[in-house]
This record gives C-alpha cells, structure tokens and sequence, in this order.
C-alpha cells in the first residue's frame, strides 16, 4: 500500500486517505474534505509559509537542524574554500554542475560581454538625488533595464532567457558601483573586464586616479567568499518573490527588481547592519553582561544570533569568522570584533542562548567585513543584491520549467463582513 494519510472529519465521521509524497501531502487534496457537497472544501492556514512547501527545488538543500548548507550537493564549505571564481558557483547554481574549463571560459566571456550599461542607464542614475540610498538606486535601475531590452519578455525562448541571465549578472555590479560612486559624487568608472568578477567591482568602487586598479588579493578573495556564501538560500523572502512575480511571466528584470526589495527590508537584508548598529550601541565589553540581562529579560533582542531555519551554528558563519582574521591582517582589526567575540562566547555558553539554539548567523560577522573594507552601512544591501542575483535567477529557471507551477495565487481565509446593502448617506450612524 502506498504511503498515505488517514484523516477522520468529526464533523462528518468520514474517512480520507491522502497520498504522502516526499514527506508532503498536496494542499490540494484536502478540498475533497467537505461538510456539504456545495462546500469549498479544506485548505490550510498558514502564515508565512512556515511549514507549507510552494516548490520542489534541486538548487540549494538546507538542514537547518544539523547546520547544514549545500548548493546543488556541494557544502558551502568546499566551495567557499576551493571556488576560485563566484561566477563558477553562479554557473553551478544555473546549471546544477560545476562547469568544465570550456564552459567556464564561454560562461565568464559570455557574462563580461554585458558588465557595460547602456549610457542612457547611466543618465538615469545620475539624475537621482546626491543622497539616493544605493539599494533604491539599484532597485530602480534594475527595474528600468526592462525598458531598454523589451525582449526580455519571451521568457520561454530559452535564448533569450540565457542573454537575460548574462545580463542581469554582468551588469549588477556595475549598477550597485555607480550608485556607490553617485554617493560620494565621485565619476563612475567603467568596467575593466580584465579583472575578476570582484575585482572588477573593488576596481568601479574604489578607482581614483591610476591607470588600472589592483585590488588587494586578500580583501578580492575575501569579496569572492562573501559572494559565494550570500548566492542562494533556498525559499527565503526574496526567492520566493522572485517566483511568485516571475510565475506572471514578467521580464526577469522586473521579477529581481521585486525581489531586491524584499530583500532591501531589515528582517532580511539589512540584518547585518543591525549587527552594527548593536555593536556601535554597546560601545565596551564592560557593557555585555547589562546587554544579555536585558536580552534574557525580553527587554532587547540579540542581532545576528537565531535563525528562521538554523537551530545550530549557521555554517556560513563559520567560513566568515575565519574570514575576517584575515581581512583584518590588511585592514587592521576593526574594533567592534573584540566585542563581537566576547557576545559570541557568551552565547555559546549560556544555557539560556544554548536552549533556544541562539547561535551566530552569517550576518553576526559579514558586517565586521565590510565595514573593514570600506563598505558604508547603506550599502549592506546592496552587497547582498549583487551574489543573490544568481541565485534569483536559478530559482526563476527552475519555477518557469516546473509543469506544477501556475502563477502564484494564494487563498485567504475571509473573516469581514457578510453581504450588507448600500446605506445613503444621511442615513450612516
């Protein structure tokens, strides 16, 4: 007998059997449950979407349990220690295998064909206010690229669809530079397809005056890392808004423009800064034991500690702690990390954190980082967006060539009003 699962309705003392697949029993399957023929039937309540699945995926596999992290099979840790190149990790995700040295040529050639924006894009991004945050800079032109490649829009042409993913990939690190550049009023610089994939973006952000920027290899190799660790994570807020706009048919440039910003919201892509900002506020390790009295008091929460899906040490964080050792041997120690590590032993070793699995997550020491290579806060975000991007677009592919997908339309359990008539005016109490 195949697996099922055996309801009783008390409300009618009838029996259903439901096909369990995958560990998953189809919402669906539940409308035959009805009181009465003319009934809508069952559906399921619930918000958020914390235990309803809306997509079977083979891109990224997370355990959030046992604090495990994979892309397509490979732990995070192989590829953020081996991976020499992101846009190899982008290719892995898109394809679902590591490419050959053929194919990473073609994908790298391919992707630096298109890192130049159209002059007109540049115009428009120069006509925002000197003090535009970068991640609406980088929204808005994202969403404008639509106009400039109108066919964009025959999603099914699996050409067209490719040129749009090298596009998209190319051509966000120059939009989140020149935005950067926008807010100091400095010129924007040109891509220089020569240099990495990181490379390149230090070269847009922080080139002056010399005739080609080198970027430091420790703080080029550390950017490919952060990159790596921030290019999927499977259904989160923005994933699965780039499905759920993608799942219209709209022009990807459209659907990552959605998702950037969600994205761009504090409880998802702007944790890191509240680490920051936390850190900042606290000020001296004199302090901690006041901040985790207040913590365990309901008073204060603990940025950058517990996850929605880890309930151990977020691996990611692993790989970003022995990161920033060594960013900080190029740009000094920034001091906010002695306060970081004193919140971190505690934490580990308090019953209260250890209970409630409150470990470190990614963003607890990503900000450290960027602070120490110059990064401004804004532009957190913005960082998130670039790698991410790969990761939106693998998730769009795969939602589009998935025969059970329909555009995205959930119910809605109505509590208002019942059928009232129409009251004039004169007469409304």
């Amino acid at each position: 007998m195949p697996d099922t699962l055996t309801i009783l309705d008390n409300r009618t003392g009838k029996k259903y059997d439901i096909p369990i697949e995958n560990d998953a029993i189809r919402a669906m399957d539940l409308r035959q449950i009805k009181v009465k023929d003319d009934d809508f039937g069952m559906m399921t309540y619930d918000p958020a979407f914390m235990n309803t699945a809306s997509v079977k995926s083979r891109i990224t596999y997370i355990d959030g349990d046992k604090g495990i992290l994979h892309y397509r099979g490979y732990p995070i840790e192989q590829l953020a220690e081996h991976s020499t190149s992101f846009l190899e990790v982008a290719y892995l995700l898109l394809h679902g295998e590591l490419p050959n040295s053929p194919q990473i040529d073609a994908w790298r050639h391919n992707i630096k064909h298109h890192t130049f924006i159209h002059e007109s894009i540049k115009k428009l991004m120069e006509g925002f206010r000197y003090d535009a945050h970068p991640m609406g800079m980088f929204i808005s032109t994202i969403s404008a690229l639509s106009t400039f490649y109108p066919e964009a829009k025959e999603i099914l042409n699996p050409e067209v669809r490719q040129k749009q993913i090298y596009r998209l990939i190319g051509k966000v690190p120059t939009i989140a530079a020149f935005a950067y550049r926008h807010s100091k009023g400095m010129p924007y610089i040109y891509p220089d397809n020569n240099l990495t994939y990181a490379g390149n973006f230090l070269s847009m952000m922080y080139k002056i005056g010399e005739p080609r920027y080198t970027p430091n290899p420790v703080l080029e190799h550390a950017l490919t890392v952060l990159f790596i660790l921030h290019a999927d994570h499977e259904q989160n807020c923005s994933t699965n808004t780039m499905r759920s706009i993608g799942s219209s048919h709209i022009d990807p440039f459209s659907a990552c423009a959605g998702a950037a910003a969600a994205l761009w919201g504090p409880l998802h892509g702007g944790a890191n800064e509240a680490v920051l900002r936390m850190l900042d506020e606290i000020g001296s390790k004199d302090k901690v034991p006041e901040i985790i009295k207040g913590v365990k008091e309901g008073k204060r929460k603990l940025m950058g500690f517990g996850h929605r899906i880890y309930k151990n040490y977020d691996p990611r964080a692993k790989v970003i702690k022995k990161l920033a050792y060594e960013v900080f041997e190029v740009t000094g120690k920034n001091p906010k990390l002695d306060l970081a590590l004193e919140l971190e032993r505690i934490a580990l070793e308090d019953e209260y954190f250890v209970k409630r699995k409150l470990y470190p997550n990614v963003d607890f020491y990503s900000g450290l980082i960027y602070e120490a290579m110059g990064f401004p806060m804004d532009f957190f975000p913005v960082l998130f967006a670039i790698p991410r991007t790969a990761g939106w677009l693998a998730h769009w592919q795969e939602h589009l060539d998935d025969p059970d997908q329909k555009i995205a339309r959930p119910r809605q359990i109505f509590l208002g009003a019942a059928k009232r008539n129409w009251v004039p005016l004169n007469k409304r109490s």
